[in-house]
């Protein structure tokens, strides 16, 4: 397991959730590395771009695509605070992304290691390593601190 950086890519992930956080999205970020180099940079901004797909994972593969001058990131890995949905997990199959670590699961809305399991699915045509659980605690209370704001 590549884990040489791995706190520091996840906290450059949190650092995104809590942009998001700020501008009152939902606290998930997300970053592509690929040799040790963040190439690709994301936060929720479903509300402010008034865009139902622009999710941290989504944000972040459209920049590091960008960056990169391709539409594969094979050799590439992602670090997001939250088990992507069905539609970021699609999207990481389709770019070839190499590891996926995330943060906290998502009972509800994950599907990777929840929900549909993506990945799992004979019909995917891709599948990332996948790691979980990395600074799970503080992503956790992130989404929850958040979610409970917003009932209270």
């Amino acid at each position: 397991m590549a884990l040489a950086n791995y706190t520091s890519y996840m906290d450059a992930a949190l650092a995104l959730a809590n942009q998001a956080l700020a501008i009152g999205e939902v606290p998930v970020g997300a970053v592509i590395i690929r040799n040790g180099e963040i190439v690709g940079r994301g936060h929720n901004r479903t509300r402010i771009d008034q865009d139902p797909t622009a999710h941290a994972e989504i944000v972040a593969i459209r920049e590091a695509t960008r960056f990169l001058g391709k539409d594969r990131l094979g050799g590439c890995d992602l670090w997001v605070t939250l088990e992507p949905c069905t539609m970021c997990a699609g999207a990481i199959a389709h770019a070839r992304i190499r590891r996926l670590y995330y943060s906290a699961g998502d009972a509800k809305g994950g599907a990777v290691d929840n929900g549909v399991r993506f990945f799992e699915s004979p019909t995917c045509h891709h599948k990332p390593e996948v790691y979980a659980g990395l600074e799970e605690k503080i992503s956790a209370k992130l989404l929850t601190d958040f979610f409970r704001g917003r009932r209270d």
